[in-house]
């Protein structure tokens, strides 16, 4: 793949996330020896023994290609988003939480204040009789200790540095990763800059296979647990709330052909505003009651509404986080 051209200098960065972003890197298998054959490595934490003083000490834009995964939450975070901005040319908001804020920001439905109170102090198995709480910076006999500021806010990476491309996902499908990879090592043709790559404009609903009817309407919704599905009918339609309607295709809509409804990881499609809200408009459309008080019966059946139509997107939605 890589000819002779000279190789391309590859970045892989893990802030406020789960690790599966990086596990995904790895999921190319075989493929590895094409990405390697293209590409040095020159900082992934999890796999080299690279130091931050080794990216500060970089020329800018020294790296040609960084993904970026994970949300930004505190300040060690920051520090590197925008490190890593500086450095690269080009950098990659790599899965749903660096796009869109992802499960880390449902944190955004609490403070910081009442998350580390929750944390050292409430939790059932903390003793914390002094409300001992940690300090970004602490002085010992050994010298001053350090650790990362804690923020009120889980921001996404676009909301802290300027990003080049997005590559949405929980995590991104391996095959998208390789195809914009392989793109860049090419020289081929990319979307505009700012653009979801790796995806579609168009619906899950739209890609998925599942019967469905012209008219569908429903009187209760369910969680999945509590019916039994019979692996053919869309999930909205059985009443289980499926994110199909305001999440882009893309994925293969693996979880769905694992008879699991669409949990939103691949963020809205192109035109929607925020996904919570045209999820909320698909489910007003399928309600099939007249009186208010009907209607606020079945909507009461949607065990968190917030979790299941912001599990992805809280901080870059409309409402961004609770109000203090």
């Amino acid at each position: 793949m890589a000819g002779d051209k000279p190789k391309l200098k590859l970045a892989v960065y893990w802030a406020a996330a789960c690790g599966g972003c990086c596990v995904s890197v790895l999921d190319v298998h075989e493929k590895l020896f094409d990405v390697v054959s293209a590409a040095d490595l020159v900082f992934w934490p999890i796999a080299l023994d690279t130091k931050y003083e080794d990216v500060e000490n970089m020329p800018d834009k020294y790296i040609d290609l960084t993904l970026f995964n994970g949300a930004v939450r505190n300040s060690e975070n920051e520090h590197m988003a925008r490190l890593l901005r500086k450095k690269s040319k080009t950098l990659v908001a790599y899965g749903s939480c660096a796009h869109m804020g992802g499960i880390p920001g449902l944190a955004n439905f609490s403070t910081r204040e009442e998350i580390l109170r929750r944390v050292f102090e409430e939790t059932e198995s903390v003793v914390n009789t002094d409300k001992i709480r940690p300090v970004p910076e602490y002085t010992a006999k050994e010298g001053v200790l350090e650790i990362p500021e804690f923020y009120n806010d889980v921001r996404s990476l676009s909301l802290v540095v300027d990003v080049d491309y997005y590559i949405p996902g929980c995590p991104p499908q391996t095959e998208r990763l390789l195809e914009v990879f392989t793109a860049i090592v090419t020289g081929a043709e990319l979307p505009p800059k700012g653009s979801v790559v790796g995806a579609d404009n168009k619906t899950q609903c739209e890609e998925c296979t599942r019967k469905k009817s012209e008219n569908k309407k429903i009187k209760k919704f369910y969680r999945p647990w509590e019916i039994k599905d019979d692996g053919e009918t869309c999930f909205l339609e059985q009443g289980v709330i499926c994110m199909g309607p305001a999440t882009r295709a893309g994925c293969g809509h693996r979880c769905i052909k694992g008879n699991a409804p669409c949990r939103g990881c691949y963020g809205p499609p192109s035109g929607a505003i925020d996904p919570g809200a045209k999820m909320m408009s698909a489910i007003a459309g399928i309600i099939d009651e007249k009186e208010p008080e009907e209607i606020s019966r079945v909507i009461e059946d949607i065990a968190d509404p917030g979790g299941y139509f912001y599990r992805f997107s809280l901080p870059v939605s409309l409402i961004r986080r609770k109000v203090q």
